[in-house]
């Protein structure tokens, strides 16, 4: 692939990187931050992987001595103190420093690549041995997903507005699969407890999601951990 071909490919990148405005919502930072402490698990690097204006990193807090940030763009109010390196993580080799992070996360990010199955395993290898991996993505098995698709054909995230922003739509079992494949153990998976009421903008009382989460949570987390060695 010639430099010309591949910097075309990194603007393409870029340029729905920006459309996506770097943003992801509070309920997915609080029910990842739930997921860790669950674990017990603060302390040392985290690798935030498609960091968008390091909402997750405002969410954290003090959870960790050193965060660090990839993403395509740089977007404006990225905290300083987040050691950011531009990335594009559609391709083969990211050229990062050389990381062995306690954790790596990448929430909402998965979804807008072309190689879900890659991007994992690069995840797992910025790991080090007992680490763990953070994914999120929207929930295709909701309530207002599923009716999304009986009625329009498409799951509520992938319309055809959000295209090329939005690529790859993934089930539960998919990214447990991913994440096995992968070789990550001790596979968990969360739900946000956060539903939008289909054909509304309203959204399900969270007691009520709360006993119906897979159906009634609009995002969902999965958690797996590098075997030690």
């Amino acid at each position: 692939m010639s430099l010309s071909t591949t910097n075309s490919a990194f603007d393409t990148v870029r340029a729905r990187a920006s459309a996506s405005l770097g943003a992801s919502s509070e309920p997915i930072h609080r029910t990842v931050v739930s997921a860790l402490a669950a674990r017990q698990i603060r302390g040392g690097t985290f690798v935030d992987v498609g960091c968008g204006r390091g909402d997750l990193r405002r969410t954290l807090d003090d959870r960790f001595d050193r965060y660090v940030g990839f993403d395509a763009v740089r977007y404006d109010g990225l905290p300083a103190d987040v050691d950011f390196h531009a990335v594009d993580l559609d391709g083969d080799d990211w050229h990062v420093p050389t990381l062995s992070a306690d954790v790596v996360a990448a929430v909402e990010t998965i979804e807008h690549l072309e190689n879900p199955w890659r991007f994992v395993r690069t995840l797992v290898h910025l790991t080090k041995p007992g680490g763990w991996v953070v994914v999120t993505t929207p929930n295709q098995l909701s309530a207002l997903s599923l009716a999304t698709l009986l009625v329009k054909h498409r799951f509520s995230a992938f319309q055809d507005p959000m295209f090329p922003v939005h690529r790859t739509a993934l089930l539960e079992s998919d990214l447990r699969r991913v994440l096995s494949s992968a070789g990550l153990t001790n596979i968990g998976v969360h739900f946000t407890e956060r539903g939008r009421l289909p054909l509304t903008p309203l959204h399900f009382p969270r007691a009520i999601a709360r006993v119906f989460p897979r159906a009634l949570s609009d995002n969902i987390v999965v958690i797996g951990q590098r075997p030690r060695d």
